[in-house]
């Protein structure tokens, strides 16, 4: 297309930006109004796409991180010819496939859910990891963000990790526009302060009117020549370009212009231009590594092993058994023991540093090319990317969550170390897998099976030793659970998981000595919840006792109460957790302090079942 055809299409995405607004009557069509040229220009001389074939490898890759300039994404698919005009009228209406924010649920199209600002750089960064150092082609990444957006610390952790990474697949643009949602941003029009930021995190920085076709068109294509460092391309717009009364004006943002028909007009009126987006070079099928047999490490029955180590082992053997496995690490890779991918598999391994939002963000990229991701960092830490996780579950993103050094029982470490929330964290995520092992096998087992499961997968590590007591060739489905005591005289159910589970089976074994049965449940998988099992308990013995080195608010107690949702009676339930704030101290000081050990467990069953303590 040339200069002039390509401002008609900008005029274009314009009038079908505020006409899909209208039509919703509401939505963000200033936004897109602003950014209409950096768009127009990219699908008409740069983007290389095949829109019927949204997989194929040598696509580029089109991040559109201020998610809520939706109506210019849709607008410029309608262009290209891959909705018609009736569907870009259904924009935010039920059932439609154009939500307010895009996602790839709905649209093949679309690379991550976006929305939540900040996160579409991070990703981006993924994304082009994956093109550098996996699949190893030439495919582009071009991310579109707002100057409103530059607040976020997530886009500094990308934009220093792309820096680092020297990636020259990356070129950001950036929309300023210099108005956010109440009033001006922080930098307003100033384009130079931008750029020495993004130039001290070694990007090649341009400075452009956003709204002169040609230079927009020489700056992409400077983009495209620079080598050996990511691209930003600092453009400065018009938030409402093209119709005065609302062209640069506060008050305007997140709803429909006031006369759209007058508006229209204005902008010229509505055009019918399509673009043939260049198709992309051939390519291969995505690279992936060698496979092998899965050989997960053995252990002797009463051996003491970390589940944090056997974690590590774990993943190493998946790694071998499974070419398509990458891990990321937030810097702890020693004490989560991402260490040992690190050292059999160097060429899958990503150091993030200490920066978790940028690690589970570049899980996210990578799982959209077909990878599949397991990123660790101490279960403390992961509260900090809990957006990127949540983003993540929209975007319907295959991730393996790996938190280490859970609950108090780290011991002397104290409880800004302390993952004590991280249960309720990830329950709460739509979709989601809960997994908390107990021992090296189980850990090892459920490693291997999280590669193949849908959502958000999260597995819980604890930093001590604790003894083996599962056979190596033992199953763990998940959804299930595990009962390892058990008899037709159980007066008790006591039910835990991970470090806890190990106090119950003491605390079982004292009170059988005191002739009081108890069953005891290992509930390994947290989410989904093994409901028969815990019913069937609660039946057989009439009351439920749960232990877990977590807050007492949704975790495994809250999980097990999930079992009794469905309007039968609710049985006796008590629950013992983390209820006050810890210091320092052992780790066996930190669980009878905090009333999760077996002495705590043996006095809650006494007092159950009526054999209280006598003082």
């Amino acid at each position: 297309m040339n200069t002039g055809e390509l401002a008609e299409l900008g005029q274009q995405l314009r009038v079908d930006s505020v006409r899909a607004a209208a039509s919703a009557a509401s939505g963000h069509p200033t936004s897109s109004m602003s950014a209409a040229d950096l768009m127009a220009v990219l699908l008409g001389r740069h983007l290389r796409y095949d829109f019927d074939r949204p997989d194929h490898p040598g696509n580029d890759r089109f991040v559109l991180s201020k998610g809520h300039a939706s109506p210019l994404l849709y607008s410029a698919f309608k262009a290209a010819g891959a909705i018609d005009d009736g569907e870009l009228l259904t924009f935010r209406k039920l059932g439609s496939r154009l939500e307010g924010h895009p996602t790839p649920r709905r649209l093949p199209w679309v690379e991550t859910a976006t929305g939540s600002l900040g996160q579409g750089l991070p990703i981006g960064v993924g994304i082009s990891l994956s093109g550098k150092r996996l699949d190893h082609d030439d495919h582009r990444v071009w991310v579109l963000c707002g100057d409103s957006e530059l607040a976020e610390g997530s886009i500094w952790e990308a934009a220093e990790h792309a820096g680092y990474e020297h990636l020259d697949n990356l070129t950001l643009i950036v929309d300023v526009n210099r108005l956010g949602q109440r009033g001006p941003t922080r930098h307003g029009h100033d384009l130079d302060a931008y750029a020495r930021r993004f130039r001290a995190f070694d990007w090649h920085a341009i400075e452009i009117d956003g709204h002169d076709i040609d230079a927009i068109d020489r700056a992409y294509g400077e983009a495209l020549s620079t080598k050996g460092r990511p691209t930003v391309v600092l453009a400065r717009t018009l938030k409402g370009k093209g119709v005065a009364s609302v062209e640069n004006r506060e008050g305007q943002h997140g709803k429909p212009l006031p006369d759209a028909d007058e508006a229209i007009a204005e902008l010229g009126g509505p055009r019918d231009l399509h673009v043939r987006v260049q198709e992309p070079p051939s390519a291969q099928a995505p690279r992936r590594f060698g496979t092998g047999r899965l050989d997960l490490p053995r252990h002797d029955l009463g051996e003491q092993v970390a589940t944090r180590d056997a974690f590590g082992k774990a993943l190493a053997a998946l790694g071998t058994a499974r070419g398509d496995v990458v891990a990321l690490d937030g810097e702890v890779g020693d004490s989560t023991r991402a260490e040992f991918f690190a050292k059999e598999h160097p060429e899958r391994y990503f150091e993030c540093y200490i920066a978790e939002q940028q690690m589970v963000a570049a899980a996210v990229g990578m799982a959209s090319r077909g990878w599949v991701p397991y990123a660790t960092t101490f279960a403390a830490f992961l509260t900090r990317a809990h957006d990127f996780v949540r983003m993540a579950s929209i975007s319907g993103s295959p991730v393996n969550l790996v938190g280490s050094h859970a609950g108090v029982a780290i011991g002397e470490d104290g409880p800004s170390q302390m993952g004590v929330e991280d249960l309720a964290m990830m329950r709460s995520i739509h979709g989601s897998t809960v997994l908390y092992p107990c021992d090296a096998h189980q850990t090892a087992r459920l490693v291997a099976a999280m590669a193949d499961l849908d959502g958000i997968r999260y597995l819980r590590t604890s930093r001590g030793k604790t003894p083996v007591i599962y056979g190596p060739d033992e199953t763990f489905p998940v959804g299930g659970s595990k009962v390892l005591r058990s008899s037709d005289r159980d007066r008790l159910t006591v039910v835990a998981a991970g470090v806890t589970l190990h106090e119950a089976l003491s605390a079982a074994d004292a009170l059988a000595a005191d002739d009081i049965p108890v069953r005891v449940i290992d509930l390994y998988s947290v989410k989904p919840v093994d409901r028969e099992t815990l019913r069937r308990a609660a039946e057989e013995t009439g009351c439920l006792l749960t232990v877990e080195d977590h807050r007492a608010e949704g975790g495994l107690g809250d999980a097990v109460l999930d079992a009794f949702t469905d309007g039968r009676p609710v049985p006796r339930l008590v629950r013992l957790a983390v209820r006050t704030m810890p210091g320092s101290a052992s780790p066996a000081e930190q669980l009878h302090a905090a009333g999760i050990d077996a002495e705590n467990i043996v006095a809650a069953g006494r007092l159950l079942v009526g054999e209280a303590l006598v003082a």
